[in-house]
């Protein structure tokens, strides 16, 4: 599940590691020495412990390659903070960062992580829209690791019984939510709509699926100011003052919302692909009677935001090689389907969405393959979380009906340029 330093050291350091990646194959013996040895993994807390059994397999095999794990805390801003003061002191503790998708421009602009060689990487067996989250100014500066994509649950049993298919337009969804839910005591539609990250993965699927754009040029341009943005915000806000989203999901983050539709209380959720199998859980209210489809947009499907992780070498790391080695396991078709099956997270391997064991035990694939392919990256930018902090705080103030969606947009257009003039 977001984000100057003297840049110099840090792209010298970017220099020497991709010089010294020349060589390196996905045989290469694990003896110490010209960029071998023991790691470490960064990473943000393992909410389901599926990373140490992982890593006990490469440990195993690699014993004098050996990785530690470090974990980080839970909040994804806690551990954008403390990975990037490690990385501006130039130390050496990490080696392997696990990073959201937002941050690898930051990351890279800073000299943070080292540059790849993409011919080192099985590349063409992903999900093409995740790689593009792993490059910046046309070179791969990460692997994907995991990937995510926003779905649309919704109450079946509700609509079954009104007779009506789940939604596929944001007119159908609004006019679900306005009519159907009252009928049953439910409020309409929730995202995740608090001033945070997750707010601005919201804002932004909104104006992605009406056609629109925050930034082109990895930063260097600013788009916002447009009748798809505008059009956009205005889909969210009009659901505010309809009503059809209620005014307590303007304090949703991800858990809130989850909480609010499996407790029964809402006919229409917008979130992650984790909300599946927790929602069918011996304590939902919903279990067995939800489903799941891809977010409507303005004439049809919607855009989803790209979420999930990527693998990146730090600059500083003294074994870059068995970095490389590490996330070249990591994102192997194996590993891979134990990052599903066992981490319950979304794969970047295209050939496990048509597996049909998996598809058994996890329904929502298709849907989510269909999402995925879809869907776009957050805005590239060398100064992410200033334009994160920026989208978060005009849509807040479009939500509370604090300024109409033309204002808002008309705002967030100064802001962005002040933004993309500091570059």
């Amino acid at each position: 599940m977001r984000w100057t330093r003297a840049a110099g050291r840090g792209l010298l350091a970017a220099a020497v590691v991709l010089a010294g990646y020349a060589g390196f194959g996905p045989h290469a013996d694990g003896a110490a020495g010209a960029g071998r040895g023991p790691m470490t993994l960064a990473t943000a807390g393992d909410l389901t412990d599926y990373l140490g059994p992982l890593l006990d397999g490469w440990n195993r095999e690699r014993p004098r390659e050996r990785v530690t794990l470090v974990e980080l805390p839970d909040s994804a801003d806690e551990t954008r903070a403390q990975m990037i003061t490690e990385l501006r002191s130039g130390g050496d503790r990490y080696d392997v960062l696990n990073i959201d998708v937002a941050w690898t421009s930051e990351f890279a602009a800073a000299g943070w992580i080292a540059p790849l060689d993409r011919g080192g990487f099985p590349l063409g067996d992903f999900l093409p829209p995740v790689v593009d989250t792993a490059t910046f100014g046309g070179r791969l500066y990460a692997v994907p690791y995991v990937t995510n994509a926003g779905l649309l649950y919704y109450r079946a049993d509700v609509l079954r019984r009104e007779g009506l298919e789940p939604p596929r337009t944001w007119e159908e969804l609004a006019r679900q939510a306005r009519e159907v839910a009252p009928k049953y005591g439910l409020e309409g539609y929730a995202g995740q709509f608090l001033p945070y990250e997750g707010l601005t993965v919201n804002a932004t699927e909104s104006v992605h699926s009406a056609g629109g754009s925050f930034l082109r040029d990895e930063g260097a341009r600013v788009t916002v100011d447009s009748d798809a943005a505008r059009r956009g915000l205005a889909f969210l806000a009009d659901g505010v003052r309809e009503g059809w989203i209620p005014r307590e999901a303007l304090d949703y983050k991800e858990e809130e919302s989850r909480q609010a539709f499996q407790e029964g209380r809402l006919l229409f959720l917008r979130n992650w692909p984790y909300v599946y199998s927790l929602a069918n859980g011996d304590d939902s209210e919903v279990a067995g009677r939800f489903g799941t489809v891809p977010l409507p947009g303005p004439d049809g499907p919607g855009t989803s935001v790209l979420g999930g992780s990527n693998l990146a070498v730090s600059s500083g790391s003294r074994h870059p090689r068995s970095a490389a080695d590490l996330i070249r396991y990591l994102t192997s078709e194996p590993v891979q389907r134990k990052v599903l099956t066992d981490g319950a997270l979304p794969p970047v391997r295209a050939a496990l969405y048509s597996d049909r064991d998996l598809i058994r035990r996890y329904p929502y694939l298709p849907t989510l393959r269909q999402s995925v392919l879809a869907a776009e990256p957050r805005a590239k930018s060398p100064r992410y979380d200033q334009v994160s902090l920026a989208v978060q705080a005009v849509v807040q103030d479009a939500l509370a009906l604090r300024q109409t969606p033309r204002e808002a947009v008309a705002r967030l257009g100064r802001e962005l340029e002040s933004i993309a003039r500091k570059g």
